[in-house]
């Protein structure tokens, strides 16, 4: 470890594509919305409005000019859709959440879901013993991309944004965990390097809690990337 080795007191997680492998879900859903008025959703779209993206953000900018009556009806259907499905955990999240509740590692959730879903997660994952803060998307005027919902998480951890360490999959999440002054690590794609990611990691499975004494802990990354997890007087 060198001199400008990286110290935080807290994580926090974005939900889908972090937790969860929910992309196609959200993909299907966002796509059966558009077919009830007989238009297609290209997969450019989907990158641009849908993912990492509010529902209300993505329905001004996809289907705006539809009666009100019908973007409620679309949003409905993204509820429903995405409150009843099931996905599968990302690799080894599940075990690097109860890693960080054994080492007394502050734990949080930063998501535009809603809170049944985000609660499913949660059980899904056998993490209600460990996740302390959650953000969710009516807890903010501004979601993702401004950085307001990651302040928001670290303000209910009571720790400057700095001493966050945030896992994002999203460009528009990566750009919200930057802009607010956390440790952000982008998950499995390379294109949010450009957005501030520090490094990419495919999945949790190589993210390892290791002891460093009485300094508190080490959060590994995989070859190369390591941060000091502080003890805090939680």
């Amino acid at each position: 470890m060198n001199q400008s080795v990286t110290r935080v007191a807290a994580v926090l997680f974005d939900m889908d594509g972090v937790l969860i492998d929910s992309k196609a879900v959200i993909e299907q859903a966002w796509r059966e919305a558009a077919q009830m008025y007989g238009r297609r959703i290209t997969n450019e779209e989907i990158n641009k409005y849908v993912h990492g993206q509010p529902g209300p953000h993505t329905i001004r900018a996809l289907f705006h000019d539809l009666p009100l009556a019908d973007q409620a009806r679309i949003q409905a259907h993204i509820i429903h859709v995405e409150n009843t499905a099931d996905c599968a955990p990302i690799p080894g999240v599940a075990q690097l959440i109860a890693s960080l509740g054994a080492a007394r590692i502050p734990v949080g959730i930063v998501t535009s879901g809603w809170r049944l879903k985000i609660d499913r997660v949660i059980a899904l994952l056998q993490a209600q013993p460990y996740v302390s803060v959650i953000v969710e998307r009516n807890d903010v005027v501004r979601g993702k991309p401004y950085p307001d919902p990651y302040l928001l998480g670290a303000e209910r951890l009571g720790l400057p944004p700095a001493k966050t360490v945030v896992f994002e999959d999203a460009k528009s999440g990566v750009i919200s965990a930057v802009a607010a002054g956390a440790y952000c690590v982008g998950i499995g794609d390379e294109d949010l390097l450009p957005c501030g990611a520090k490094f990419i990691i495919p999945d949790f499975r190589d993210v390892k809690v290791l002891a460093n004494g009485g300094d508190g802990s080490i959060l590994s990354f995989g070859p190369g990337h390591q941060v000091i997890v502080e003890r805090t007087a939680r």
